[in-house]
């Protein structure tokens, strides 16, 4: 088996340079903001389960959130972390948020997109 060798900074380019470094080499997961793009894409991808389309934007002066299309109009979910817990939420009332990770997060989200 063949291991590969670390470039030196003399051998890499700029475009090597300008790399992040691999998610195995970071000290953590990410960023908030990359975290909270984790858990929009997991959700995305639970609903495209479901038969509901969504779409994921990432604008550059807000935190990213997904738009879910609803009957009459897209619902706009942010994640964001609560403590020691993640949160979706699309809407203010208390009814319109659901733990990142509750089994039925998609469900209820598809639900608010239905009315």
């Amino acid at each position: 088996m063949e291991h590969s060798k670390a470039m030196s900074p003399a051998e890499a380019t700029p475009a090597d340079q300008a790399q992040p470094a691999p998610l195995t080499r970071r000290p953590v997961l990410g960023t908030v903001q990359e975290d909270q793009y984790i858990h929009l894409v997991r959700l995305a991808w639970d609903l495209r389960g479901l038969g509901v389309a969504a779409r994921l934007e990432l604008p550059l002066t807000e935190e990213p959130y997904l738009m879910v299309q609803g009957m009459r109009r897209p619902v706009r979910v942010i994640a964001y972390r609560f403590g020691e817990h993640w949160i979706y939420q699309w809407g203010r009332g208390r009814n319109q948020r659901i733990g990142a990770f509750d089994q039925e997060a998609a469900q209820e989200i598809r639900k608010a997109a239905a009315r």
